[in-house]
This record gives structure tokens, C-alpha cells and sequence, in this order.
């Protein structure tokens, strides 16, 4: 029987629902979350159930065993490695917080200088001007300068 090109299309079709249809099923099947939802007791027992079993294969004490023979001698290696980078590290911060502290300091010297000039220019000094003789002074209100 000789199958025409429209008869293949729906063939496929057919095939593509038919498996759509089953992979649904399948991802429903295997949602954990929703099989822990629909049957909360039996999940429960078996999430003990795996956690007395893992406790008693003492897997976590082979896996550290294995581990530790693994790295043995890599601890010395590494450990040097890692106090030249900290090292390094430290240098490098320590230079560039020195030069951020001796710029700063530079900047409030040339602050201070051109105040000290601009207030001599004035005459008033430095601090706040009363320029309203009539004022009477409060003793709360008003500090008394020694000039």
C-alpha cells in the first residue's frame, strides 16, 4: 500500500501527540514535589528510612578517609602558595592605603594653609561673627573668646 505525503504528515503527527501525551506522563510521575504533596506519610518514611541507612553505611567517614589520603602532602604545597599570595596581597594594600592616608593628609594641609590665609586676610579670625553691636551677649548662646 503506497502511503501519499499528507498520509505521512498525519502519521507524524499522531506519533508527536502520542509522545507528548506520554512524556507529560512521565514528568507528572516523576515530579517529586508533587508525589511528597499527594502522599506526605510514606514520603516521610521513606526520607528516614535513606537517612538511617546513609548513617549506618558510615559513608561520610569513608569519603573523609579517602580525602584526607588523597590530599596528604598537598596541605605543605599549598599551604606556602597561599602565604606568598596573602603576602602579596597584604604588600600591595598596605602601599595603596599608605598613599591614600599621605594624599589625604597633603589635601587637609593645603585646606588648612589657604583657611589660615583667607581668615588672616579678613581680620576676623576663625569662628562665627557677631556684626550686630546693638546685641546683648547670652552666656548660653555666645562663647567668649580670649583675643
Amino acid at each position: 500500500m503506497v502511503e501519499t505525503p499528507a498520509d505521512v504528515r498525519r502519521d507524524i503527527e499522531l506519533t508527536r501527540e502520542r509522545m507528548s501525551t506520554t512524556i507529560d506522563q512521565l514528568e507528572q510521575k516523576l515530579n517529586v514535589k508533587q508525589l511528597v504533596a499527594d502522599h506526605p506519610w510514606p514520603a516521610l518514611a521513606l526520607a528516614v528510612g535513606a537517612g538511617i541507612a546513609l548513617a549506618s553505611s558510615k559513608s561520610d567517614v569513608k569519603v573523609a578517609a579517602a580525602a584526607a589520603e588523597a590530599t596528604k602532602g598537598a596541605g605543605s604545597r599549598l599551604g606556602g602558595a597561599l602565604d606568598d599570595i596573602v603576602a602579596n596581597v597584604m604588600a600591595t594594600a598596605t602601599t595603596a592605603l599608605h598613599q591614600q592616608i599621605d594624599q589625604f593628609v597633603d589635601e587637609l594641609k593645603t585646606s588648612l594653609s589657604k583657611s589660615a590665609v583667607k581668615s588672616s586676610d579678613n581680620g576676623h579670625g576663625v569662628g562665627p561673627v557677631d556684626l550686630d553691636p546693638q546685641r546683648v551677649p547670652s552666656p548660653t548662646r555666645d562663647i567668649l573668646r580670649a583675643d
